[in-house]
């Protein structure tokens, strides 16, 4: 009877519970955490060829396999669960968008973002919607695709109201005006060094949609601006869909904007962007230029400390440098392998116990996140690619 709350679908000709896009954040979370207690198993010599990551894909198998004798019996709760978030969200009407936006800018220094936009995006939180053909389709993602590709006049505001047209305001518009702010803010011989490292992450913010680069210059020092630009961000979400935008996708930058949005005809209202945005711009300039100075947020440009200032002086902006950074992390010969994302260093270290936290922030990290004992990631900001090329040179 409970089974009745929840999709199925055949696979492999098995009729099986449809988990979508959670399901699969379950799996990867569960075999994580297999490959992290089985993989240096030694077994007796017979067996020895099974031994190690061998026996993490056996291990894998046998408990995924209980797994999915367990899932009919408690997935009907978590997809009453997941109703229920939907429920509130679509119920909170146009303040819906608002919660999705803020909600997932608050969890992204976590990144647990992630959960609640596959949630929105895959799942019957984004919505609900019957096709022609008697087709449901859960998602606000899934939903959009659908219409688009039926045509302009099957698109409906209903579900872009949770895509990327809600974080235009703020990727294009708002985070130019936040980066306007701090080069401003920096005094006068350092603004010039700090220009370059601004406009590249004002780039990677409107044109590809990644805002860390920007948001992890204030996001540790500041918080109080991270809570507004989060609410901000939600609000950009709230007003799109008031004024019954419809621009669909993802990404939320100018390329969405173009694509899904101008190209597309003015049905999309994509013009309804451009003031709302140039608003958005303004109010992160004043905001973040106000609190900036008031509180003396040590912002780039704004440290004149020895350390800081030779930093700026050689353009290393960050104030980090590669020799006292490799000494911090425990020398090279501590270092297993060395790679880096858009603005974290990743790292797998013999021991994670004997890196010197503050000594890594002092070398212009801006914190360390260590998530077991051999793996470490260091957040710097967008010259991450920089800091590895001269790490790698001096190991």
């Amino acid at each position: 009877g409970l089974l009745k709350v929840v999709d199925t679908k055949m696979v492999m000709g098995i009729q099986s519970i449809d988990t979508g896009a959670l399901g699969a954040l379950i799996c990867g979370v569960i075999v994580f955490f297999i490959h992290e207690k089985f993989q240096n198993v030694e077994l007796p010599d017979a067996f020895s060829f099974f031994g190690g990551t061998r026996f993490v894909a056996i291990a894998t198998v046998l408990i995924m396999s209980v797994v999915g004798l367990t899932v009919p019996m408690v997935w009907p709760f978590f997809a009453a669960g997941i109703n229920k978030v939907g429920a509130a969200i679509n119920g909170a009407g146009p303040f819906g968008p608002f919660l999705f936006g803020a909600g997932e800018r608050l969890l992204l220094p976590f990144g647990l973002h992630h959960i609640l936009v596959a949630t929105i995006r895959f799942t019957e939180a984004g919505g609900t919607y019957v096709t022609a053909a008697g087709e449901t389709i859960h998602g606000a993602l899934n939903i959009f695709y659908n219409q688009f590709a039926q045509g302009a006049e099957f698109v409906s505001p209903e579900a872009t109201k949770f895509l990327s047209q809600g974080k235009m305001p703020t990727f294009m518009f708002g985070l130019g005006g936040a980066a306007l702010a701090i080069y401003k803010s920096a005094y006068l011989e350092n603004r010039k060094k700090i220009k370059g490292l601004l406009i590249s992450a004002v780039v990677a913010s409107a044109v590809g949609g990644i805002t860390e680069p920007i948001e992890f210059i204030f996001l540790f020092i500041a918080p109080v601006l991270y809570v507004f630009h989060a609410i901000m961000t939600g609000l950009g979400f709230m007003v799109m869909g008031l004024l019954k935008v419809a621009i669909g996708n993802t990404d939320g930058n100018i390329i969405d904007f173009l694509v899904f949005g101008v190209f597309q005809g003015f049905w999309t209202k994509w013009f309804y962007v451009i003031p709302v945005g140039i608003i958005w711009f303004l109010i992160y300039y004043f905001v973040f230029k106000w609190y900036i100075v008031k509180y003396d947020i040590p912002t780039p440009g704004r440290d004149n400390s020895a350390q800081a200032q030779e930093a700026v002086d050689s353009g290393d902006i960050a104030g980090y440098t590669a020799k006292v950074m490799l000494e911090a992390l425990g020398g090279k010969e501590n270092i297993v392998s060395l790679d880096n994302c858009i603005t974290r260093l990743r790292l797998v270290v013999k021991d994670s116990s004997i890196i010197d936290v503050e000594a890594v922030k002092a070398a212009g990290a801006v914190n360390v996140v260590k998530l077991n004992d051999t793996n470490v990631q260091v957040i710097i900001g967008p010259k991450v690619q920089v800091l590895k090329k001269q790490l790698q040179k001096l190991m």
